[in-house]
């Protein structure tokens, strides 16, 4: 085990990504902080946490962006070193560097790396000028008013995309160029309301496209290896819900032809620690997408087929350390698939749902891995992204691999809460999905995935929670006096 020049790391998140941080610090013997709003004392994280301290805020959202409150919590838990998880900070560069002005290791790239990337324009242009691909696009700030006849120019289907935009908010699809002007006020809008920037430019959209992306890892020496690719096309509203690695769609040849790419874009940003780049592939071209300049959500199925602890090596990265591994270290295993479980509702386009959580039981069985901050009597509500957990398999083929991550869905038991398992399950079974002819469109054009059984059998879900609750389970188990006096019981 390296040695590290901290003891204990503060956590500037919650739910389940913070509660896998907690997991690899204490396997790395390092303790952790956490803070937390009201809001959120009762859940898994706060219990797993060595510190947890309490922030505040007008909103539970307002409290994790705080930095002012994050960086005292920080010195009040004597933490050398804070992660950031994913969303809320994560990609803030002015976060990054009051951290690093207060004396405490950032987990995570420079805030150089993170302002160049984190700027969709930006990265894109840099990315053009490094001699990459990027899909046909204009603009809008190299000159507002011709960017309606430029954007018509590039022709149709567009899309229309925000500069500081994330898990598509903002986006529009265009194909009837008499639409874009609405389209871009639209988007403008939804941009400045969501990230108080309503900079947008526009790009060809492609039809049916996969979404692919690349892990890579760097540290301050120079060295930038990339884990293999992670496919994500499965998606509602432009939002991640199954991913998975290696791939259905690549050739050997492609699959070296991205991974060179995304380390090419990585060591060109001089980028170290963790870091996805991201790419749209038509099935003979690829594009830049976008940097994500922080761990992705889907990080585990990268762990499960190579085995490297990413959160480990992102510590270890921010401490100075050189990577333990080269490239050809580096071995892809099998395969596994990721389900995202959200409290939402499929059948009423995807509306997030509310609700205490009145029985949770996971599936196990080998391979099987359980992400989740989320307790029995916890109350679900909408103040935070709707995803309660991750479910995550691993098996030596594609196919096993579904047949488990579907098995595992229909185990799943989780009562008091709409959830968007079914819908889960039956992607997993559909011969489409199995065959990996997916795209990024592929729910909106198979409606009849997203159609729910959960209010049907929700009755029986019910009665089978009340069953199994222990005042109604020792009634029913209780032996009458009359056979209890004559002992050795047998039912």
């Amino acid at each position: 085990m390296k040695r590290l020049p901290f003891d204990t790391v503060l956590i500037a998140n919650r739910g389940e990504i913070a509660v896998r941080i907690i997991k690899t610090l204490r396997k790395l013997g390092l303790r952790s902080a956490l803070v937390y709003h009201e809001i959120d004392a009762d859940t898994l994280a706060v219990s797993m946490a060595d510190t947890a301290i309490r922030i505040s805020g007008l909103t539970p959202i307002a409290a994790y962006l705080d930095i002012a409150q994050i960086i005292a919590a920080t010195h009040k838990a004597r933490a050398g070193a804070l992660h950031p998880g994913y969303g809320f900070l994560s990609e803030n560069a002015e976060f990054a560097r009051a951290v690093i002005r207060a004396g405490i290791t950032f987990v995570g790239p420079t805030p150089d790396s993170m302002e160049l990337m984190g700027d969709k324009i930006r990265a894109r242009n840099f990315v053009q000028r490094n001699g990459f691909p990027v899909a046909p696009s204009t603009v809008e700030e190299d000159d507002p008013g011709t960017f309606l006849s430029r954007a018509r120019a590039v022709g149709a289907p567009l899309l229309v995309k925000p500069s500081a935009g994330g898990g598509g908010k903002g986006m529009r699809i265009v194909r009837d160029l008499n639409s874009l002007e609405d389209a871009i006020a639209q988007a403008r809008s939804e941009a400045q309301r969501y990230f108080g920037d309503g900079r947008l430019y526009v790009e060809r959209y492609v039809e049916h496209p996969r979404h692919l992306e690349i892990q890579v890892l760097g540290d301050e020496f120079g060295h930038v290896v990339h884990l293999f690719e992670r496919e994500c096309s499965i998606q509602r509203r432009f939002q991640k819900l199954i991913e998975e690695t290696p791939s259905p769609a690549l050739s050997l040849e492609m699959r070296q032809r991205l991974c060179d790419a995304a380390v090419g874009i990585a060591r060109a940003a001089n980028y170290r620690n963790a870091g996805t780049v991201e790419f749209i592939f038509d099935g003979a071209n690829f594009y830049f997408l976008e940097m994500n300049t922080r761990l992705q959500v889907e990080h585990a199925v990268t762990e499960m087929t190579t085995g490297i602890d990413l959160v480990a090596e992102q510590i270890y990265a921010a401490a100075g350390c050189q990577l333990g591994f080269t490239q050809s270290d580096i071995l892809q295993n099998g395969h596994a698939i990721e389900v995202r479980l959200c409290a939402e509702a499929p059948q009423r386009a995807y509306a997030p749902t509310t609700g205490r959580i009145l029985m949770l039981e996971y599936p196990d069985g080998d391979d099987v891995r359980i992400d989740s901050g989320i307790l029995e009597g916890q109350r679900i509500t909408t103040a935070f992204d709707p995803m309660l957990a991750k479910i995550i398999v691993h098996s030596p083929t594609r196919i096993e691999a579904a047949q488990k991550a579907c098995r595992a869905m229909r185990e799943l038991i989780l009562l008091g809460c709409e959830t968007n398992a079914s819908t889960l399950a039956r992607i997993l079974a559909d011969d489409g999905f199995l065959r990996g002819q997916v795209h990024t469109g592929y729910l909106d054009e198979n409606p009849f995935l997203a159609e729910g059984d959960a209010e049907s059998a929700l009755p029986a879900f019910l009665a089978a929670a009340a069953l199994l609750t222990r005042p109604v389970r020792d009634s029913a188990d209780a032996v009458p006096e009359l056979h209890a006096a004559l002992g050795s019981w047998r039912n």
